[in-house]
């Protein structure tokens, strides 16, 4: 009886172990059913730091991404793979080396997000990230974390670069054209940070209080265009808290405005952090916990058997994590091949940047002509800086510099000049390195190597040596801090600004001229300074490739096309948010991301601690537009190594209140270029107060030859055009008579039409995050 019975229990278990299932796509509540409390807790929880050593293998024996940011966890016996999160946005972030090999394993630099929204152009935006996404999945990764939509609320914020524009309309474009890219290779994205994380200085902790009209229409709104016309597979929740609450535990922001209202299907991970609210972010809608410790599995297992979290609420994430996980290369057992097409990306990327790049004054120098012999300037000349600090610091094999960039399309560099300033950048970046305790605030990357001291005399003499005379202006900024409104950030350092007019004043004594180039992360003050030089060139900071394509400008071999997705101020004080902002508020150390509440505890600090966003809606030009304010340059703005002519439009309304406006374009110049063409809408007066104009609509013409026209239309769907009202708690496009206007900047409109739309809509939504009384 014994033997029979000991036969009998091993015939069961083995059928228990073939009646397991294995995930597939179709069979993802069979495992659900099958999953114990502890391996549910367990796949809501990401893989923990130092996940992704070199060489490291899953649970399953599948060979890790080294220098990812993380992991989620497998479960072998229901075949739940791990999959690999890896950092963006201006390209796969991960380690060009790795133990054991001689191969490397390099990604390509691309534009920051700002360079990409000041394209204009979301094909060409598309066509980039595509190239992006095939990087991340021959290097084995499933997710790039990315694309960065939070709102340029304040020119300071230090990740300004990473992030698209002013306007929430241009960041929701760009933002869903990045995401068809990267998606359209089978991986997926994390757009983040949501939402209000609109500063660096105590990001983890600081509470943005927000109205709420403002919230939908500026913070919010990028996000859900985004999510409607893109679809991404995952949302990463912020650290920030939102009225109040952080948002990585926010059921209103996760689950009744991001899933119910918006109809979002992925998942929503948390930024990396340990924060002491597991439970709270499972109930809100946090699908998973990153990078992970062991310590959340068992809060949630605990939670679950105390009857303080639901099981359902578990359940739902489990099954939001297991749609995620079949959707990935790694679970379909995709054979990644660690080389992808970096010379073909390479390519593409030079070829691109000239579209973000953006003229703001050329006084007939550009481009060069008769010039053969360059006295380069600037520290950014020949350590020019590709992207910002942090995560978005991809490892790239190399950075083009201006001077190379020269070289290639022909001109000759000053030796003597790139001599010295080679020295002197090779001096202070090994001194920054014996003292890099000084630069803890700097991650993952370098600090800007402050501008030398050049004399009077040294330009002088070598004037006579050379044709013109280029200076380059370097600033940068990331991760972990904001910038200051001070010299040598906002302002130009005394030393910057006796050198730009000793350039000036040397080069047109002799007839010569000086042009400027920007190598910059963020906008910078140019008032005071911009009628000293004869061309300004803005490059921002666009990928590896940056000195090429700068060059290419300069030349003509480029037609720079850029404009502006943002206002640059007369001054750091004209912006209504920089009252409540922290501009000169240095980061510490003692803001630690792993902190409990109780040593977090202390009297709470204005702009750090909280911020009011109590502009409201006066952010950027709709601010300055409706105030009548005077700016240095305009959003919008960019010149044109040619002209356009708007021709009459024409704008039309269908029954449903659809709006179709259509402009010919026409190259009125004597070199082929592109336009890009702005759609503002003024609304009917009465009802809702509103800025005088907002963009509602944008398009870029094609290269157009001299002479060659092209006819663009641009779609505006009544919910585009509505505001949110707080007392209804609905967005609501008033009747009345709207107008058109077609710019090639919000201050210099081309054409204007009227139309009409003949009855009011309204969108109910839920009153959610809400601000506490």
């Amino acid at each position: 009886m014994r033997k029979i019975f000991l036969t009998g229990a091993a015939v069961l278990c083995t059928l228990s172990l073939f009646a397991q299932p294995r995930l597939n796509k179709d069979n993802i509540e069979d495992v659900l059913k099958a999953m114990t409390l502890e391996e549910k807790a367990t796949l809501v929880v990401g893989g923990g730091w130092g996940s992704m050593t070199a060489g490291s293998l899953t649970a399953s024996n599948e060979t890790l991404v080294s220098g990812a940011a993380g992991t989620t966890r497998a479960i072998p016996r229901l075949g739940i793979t791990t999959t690999v999160l890896a950092d963006g946005p201006a390209g796969l972030r991960i380690n060009p080396t790795r133990p054991g090999t001689s191969q490397t394993f390099y990604c390509t630099g691309f534009p920051v997000g700002t360079v990409l929204a000041s394209t204009w152009n979301t094909d060409l935006v598309q066509e980039l990230t595509t190239a992006m996404g095939e990087e991340v999945k021959e290097y084995g990764a499933d997710v790039l974390l990315a694309p960065g939509l939070n709102l340029h609320r304040n020119p300071l914020c230090g990740r300004n670069f990473e992030y698209f524009s002013e306007d929430p309309l241009l960041t929701g474009k760009m933002a869903a054209a990045y995401v068809r890219g990267i998606q359209s290779n089978g991986v997926g994205v994390s757009i983040k940070h949501f939402a209000a994380n609109d500063q660096e200085v105590n990001r983890m902790n600081n509470d943005s209080r927000v109205d709420v009209r403002t919230l939908r229409e500026l913070y919010l709104k990028g996000f859900e265009i985004a999510v409607k016309e893109s679809d991404p597979w995952t949302v990463m929740s912020s650290y920030n808290r939102l009225n109040g609450v952080f948002t990585q535990q926010s059921y209103d922001l996760l689950t009744t405005i991001l899933r119910d209202e918006w109809g979002f299907n992925g998942i929503v991970m948390t930024d990396w952090g340990f924060k002491e609210g597991t439970v709270a972010a499972v109930h809100a809608g946090n699908d998973l916990m990153e990078p992970g410790m062991d310590q959340e599995i068992q809060r949630i297992i605990a939670a679950v058997k105390d009857g303080s979290l639901s099981e359902s609420d578990l359940d739902r994430n489990v099954r939001n994590m297991l749609r995620y996980i079949v959707r990935t290369p790694r679970f379909a057992g995709y054979k990644f091949s660690n080389k992808p097409d970096l010379a073909a990306h390479a390519k593409l990327v030079r070829a691109a940047t000239p579209e973000g790049l953006v003229l703001l004054e050329n006084n007939g120098v550009l481009p060069l002509q008769d010039v053969k012999k360059v006295a380069l300037y600037g520290i950014g000349s020949y350590d020019f800086i590709a992207g910002g600090t942090g995560s978005g610091n991809v490892n790239k094999a190399y950075v083009r510099s201006i001077a190379q960039g020269l070289r290639v399309n022909g001109y000759e560099v000053d030796p003597d000049i790139e001599k010295w300033y080679g020295q002197y950048i090779t001096l202070s970046k090994t001194e920054a390195g014996n003292n890099a305790s000084s630069n803890w605030g700097i991650l993952l990357g370098d600090p800007v190597v402050p501008e030398m001291n050049v004399s009077r005399s040294f330009i002088e003499k070598k004037e006579a040596a050379s044709d013109i005379a280029i200076l380059t202006i370097s600033r940068n900024a990331g991760e972990g801090d904001d910038r200051k409104a001070a010299n040598g950030d906002w302002n130009l350092t005394a030393l910057e600004r006796d050198l730009l007019q000793n350039l000036a004043d040397t080069y047109h004594a002799a007839g010569k001229k000086l042009i400027v180039v920007l190598n910059i992360g963020g906008v910078i003050e140019t008032a005071s300074w911009k009628h000293i030089p004869d061309a300004i060139l803005l490059a921002w900071t666009p990928g590896q490739e940056g000195g090429y394509a700068v060059a290419d400008v300069l030349s003509g071999a480029a037609n720079p096309s850029g404009k502006l997705p943002m206002t640059f101020p007369m001054a750091y004080y004209d912006i209504p948010s920089s009252s409540n902002f922290p501009a000169n508020v240095k980061s510490e150390p003692s803001f630690n991301p792993f902190a409990s509440s109780a040593q977090m505890a202390r009297q709470p600090r204005k702009n750090v601690d909280y911020t009011d966003y109590a502009e409201g809606l006066n952010v950027g030009y709709r601010y300055f537009t409706t105030a009548g304010k005077g700016v240095s340059y305009p959003f919008g703005y960019g010149l044109s190594y040619t002209s356009f002519e708007y021709g009459k439009p024409s704008v039309k309304v269908a029954k449903d209140g659809t709006v179709t406006a259509t402009i010919i374009v026409k190259n009125t110049g004597k070199v082929a270029g592109k336009e890009a063409v702005q759609l503002y809408v003024s609304a009917p007066a009465g009802g809702l107060e509103k800025p005088a104009c907002e963009l509602k609509a944008f398009a870029k013409t094609k290269e157009l030859q001299p002479g060659e026209s092209q006819t663009l239309t641009m779609t505006i769907t009544p919910y585009t055009l509505a505001s949110f009202n707080p007392s209804t708690s609905a967005w609501e496009t008033a009747a009345g008579a709207y107008k058109a206007s077609f710019g090639a900047s919000v201050a210099d409109i081309r054409a204007t039409a009227a139309f009409k739309l003949t009855k009011a809509q309204s969108w109910p939504a839920h009153e959610a995050c809400l601000p506490q009384k």
